[in-house]
């Protein structure tokens, strides 16, 4: 993980994104955010298991399906199956080494909806 640090990157509404291999977040302080982080690092796990490029594809073609399922731009993206594994389970330092490969899969089903 390399992490950077700049306010001009991300948009006011977000503190960090991962772009495989880097973790841009917003402000210093956050460099210091154990869960913020390992809600980042979790989303690198899944950018490598899916080999980067169709983690994206993914993620965007899941953000549309739920956008139209909720016709509301934060629940869409709340559930988005990347989404609902890391905010599940960023506070659980552990996580990312007794994770199971495609474990997101897990988090595909509504019905199973955290948010």
């Amino acid at each position: 993980m390399i992490l950077i640090v700049n306010k001009y990157l991300l948009s006011n509404k977000f503190r960090g994104i991962s772009l495989w291999p880097f973790v841009i977040i917003r402000d210093k302080k956050d460099a210091r955010d154990l869960v913020l982080l390992n809600h980042e690092r979790i989303h690198l796990k899944q950018q490598l298991e899916l080999f980067i490029i169709p983690f994206y594809g993914w993620y965007l073609t899941e953000f549309i399906i739920r956008y139209f399922q909720t016709r509301d731009f934060k629940r869409a993206y709340r559930n988005i199956s990347f989404e609902r594994e890391a905010y599940v389970n960023e506070s659980n330092l552990k996580y990312c080494i007794s994770r199971k490969r495609w474990n997101f899969t897990e988090y595909l089903n509504l019905k199973n909806k955290e948010n």
